[in-house]
């Protein structure tokens, strides 16, 4: 069954804006296959709507877990910029990968993709983790 007419309407629009996600189906399209598959059915020998329904479930579910990812990460990012705000004026102490070592007092952090960077008030930015040793200052 051939249904590239469903989304062939839509896709002239919107094909500059999806072009990001094209291994996935989202919540729309999978509707307008669904819809799209019940127009084109034979009505001698129609599918089975229990199929329709657990796809329908199965999706649902994908989204809702989907939109709980979303939420615990920016329940992370909020949590590590509250961990980041308490480094901040602490005096750190490290040892690079040369075996020296440096201590200095936190004046910001940095919270990207890889990581926390807190930077010294001498300019050295230092990886917050492990072999950080954090004091009083």
């Amino acid at each position: 069954m051939n249904v590239t007419s469903a989304t062939d309407s839509t896709s002239k629009s919107t094909s500059t804006t999806t072009t990001t996600s094209s291994n996935s189906v989202d919540y729309n399209t999978f509707l307008q296959l669904l819809v799209a598959e019940m127009k084109n059915q034979d009505p001698t020998n129609p599918m089975d709507t229990s199929q329709y329904m657990s796809q329908f479930a199965q999706l649902s579910t994908v989204e809702q877990a989907m939109q709980t990812n979303t939420k615990l990460d920016a329940l992370l990012s909020s949590q590590s910029l509250s961990q980041a705000d308490a480094l901040i004026g602490k005096t750190v102490s490290f040892t690079d990968s040369t075996g020296a070592t440096f201590s200095g007092k936190v004046k910001s952090i940095s919270i990207n993709s890889d990581g926390s960077i807190a930077t010294l008030e001498n300019g050295t930015k230092v990886a917050v983790g492990p072999g950080l040793t954090i004091s009083q200052s």
